[in-house]
């Protein structure tokens, strides 16, 4: 089994590369296999949920781009899921949260849950770049991850398939319960 990225044969982020290479060379090698194409972590987002409170805005260049995020423990599911069963190989499942996001709604949940106005701030990707180097991140990751939400923008983490909750048997984990999560997990 080998997990790989949410549409790793025409994704246009930089991680896609290596992912593309990776599946090629399990399909040439003529071994069994089964590829786990798993979409963004919600909690990719959510680490960046207490920032944003305290900040007063949750920042990103993802546009109005919809996200078909997942948790952690859903990918993880699928996988113990997948090794327990029968009939996976040779397949290849594009895996994500059962609902897409944008980053707006991302925000609206973060208020819903504290009652404090927490607006998604849409910024230029050399933007998003420049204010994540300022909190610290190195540069090269700044810019990295403005252009995931650059590429977000633009369909790379959207999936309408529904094969992560077909693959562990269950809904996705919401992003409410998430958002709920990364409050508690604050102070």
């Amino acid at each position: 089994m080998y997990t790989s990225l949410l549409h790793a044969d025409t994704s246009a982020l930089s991680l896609a590369d290596e992912h593309r290479e990776t599946e090629a060379e399990l399909k040439a090698s003529g071994l069994l296999f089964t590829i786990l194409r798993n979409g963004w972590y919600t909690e990719n987002y959510t680490a960046s949920v207490p920032s944003a409170v305290t900040g007063g805005a949750f920042l990103g260049s993802a546009g109005d781009g919809r996200i078909s995020s997942a948790a952690r423990a859903d990918y993880a599911e699928a996988i113990v899921a997948v090794l327990t069963s029968e009939g996976h190989d040779g397949k290849t499942y594009e895996l994500a949260g059962d609902n897409a996001h944008t980053l707006s709604d991302l925000a609206s949940e973060i208020f819903r849950q504290t009652g404090r106005d927490i607006p998604y701030r849409d910024l230029r990707e050399t933007e998003y770049a420049a204010a994540l180097a300022s909190f610290g991140l190195p540069e090269a990751a700044a810019r990295a991850y403005a252009s995931f939400d650059a590429a977000a923008a633009l369909g790379a983490l959207f999936v309408d398939g529904r094969q992560l909750s077909q693959v562990i048997g269950r809904p996705t984990t919401p992003l409410a319960v998430s958002v709920a999560e990364a409050l508690a997990n604050r102070a």
